[in-house]
């Protein structure tokens, strides 16, 4: 179930320009903070018809505050495979097709669709939620990846050569886990200068998780890496002239794969929401790109306010929780598979 929910994700933001309306980077102030548009089926008379909306019509309640309604004189039948903003599909390919829309192009047409509403400045945040769970989800395997190889060199040189070597690199993990984990990605992530590209900071956000998320992994192997490296095949291979270069990947390492692909989807997670933490807290992905929890970014300003009278803002974090799950879920399906005192993997 986990890893169907997965691929779902990963096709959904594969196609996310495609599937968006609009681009998530337009601006259109006249609908901002506008709830979510609608889908009839029916006319005002009653009448079965395809399935349109109504245009958008904005005025201020007797607070003062801008309010929106459908003016049901005004239908716009909703179209699929409509020209739209232009993009590029899988970032090679220009095309301003999309997969559905009104087809109005002018940005203060009342005739626009909005299936999550809009953010403060009228971006459509069906669009950004797309687009951004790419960043999501790509920050996390990229990470993940960085992390692991720093863990199985570390893990497997302190494991497998013990010494001084050891010494010295479960100190250093000592040292790094020493430090609070979130105070310590702040701290990092504030270095980092507001006006970066937001290319370069995505990549930085990476190294950043990537280098504070190996020692635990390292420890682990480490102790993998004791154990084998007593065991008979790893003495035969180097009573027969074996180098330590392939001892350790020929017959060290093929034996943690099993551990390493459960620690790695279910680190994929912690990535994950560790992303969406700083992203929130305003020290991760920064406009005009786009994450998940970039998108909840506007709740640490006037948070009841905006929780109060535009919850749809809270959309994006329904989908870092059905990430996470996923994701967990597939760990814990692939651990029950690859151990072998688990009744559910014989």
């Amino acid at each position: 179930m986990g890893g169907a929910i997965i691929f779902l994700l990963v096709m959904v933001t594969l196609f996310a320009h495609f599937l968006s309306p609009y681009d998530y980077a337009t601006q259109r102030r006249r609908f901002a903070f506008a709830p979510p548009t609608k889908i009839h089926f029916f006319d005002k008379d009653g009448k079965l018809r395809w399935p349109f909306v109504y245009g958008i019509v904005r005025e201020r309640d007797p607070r003062g505050r801008w309010v929106y309604r459908e003016n049901t004189d005004q239908v716009y039948p909703i179209k699929f495979f409509v020209t739209g903003d232009p993009y590029r599909l899988f970032w090679l390919i220009p095309t301003d097709i999309h997969l559905f829309g009104t087809g109005e192009l002018d940005p203060n047409s009342p005739g626009q669709i909005f299936l999550f509403g809009t953010d403060d400045v009228g971006r459509d945040l069906l669009s950004r939620t797309l687009i951004g769970g790419w960043v999501s989800l790509s920050i996390g395997p990229l990470a993940l990846a960085i992390s692991l190889t720093l863990a199985i060199v570390f893990g497997g040189i302190s494991g497998y050569f013990g010494g001084g070597w050891d010494n010295f690199i479960q100190r250093a993990i000592e040292v790094l886990n020493s430090f609070p984990g979130l105070p310590l990605l702040l701290a990092l992530a504030a270095i980092l200068p507001p006006g970066l590209p937001p290319a370069l900071s995505f990549l930085l956000i990476i190294m950043i998780l990537s280098i504070l998320g190996w020692g635990g992994t390292a420890r682990t192997l480490r102790g993998l890496f004791l154990v084998l490296r007593e065991q008979e095949f790893a003495l035969a291979a180097k009573a027969m002239g074996a180098s330590n270069a392939r001892i350790i990947f020929k017959h060290l390492l093929p034996n943690t794969l099993s551990y390493l692909i459960v620690s790695a989807t279910l680190g994929i997670p912690g990535l994950i929401l560790a992303e969406a933490s700083l992203s929130f807290l305003g020290f991760g992905i920064r406009d005009p790109m786009t994450s998940w929890g970039q998108l909840l970014n506007q709740f640490t300003d006037s948070t009841i306010t905006n929780l109060t009278y535009h919850p749809w803002l809270m959309i994006p974090g329904f989908f870092i929780i059905i990430a996470v799950l996923a994701f967990n879920f597939m760990g814990d399906a692939l651990r029950d598979a690859t151990d072998p005192f688990s009744t559910q993997g014989r």
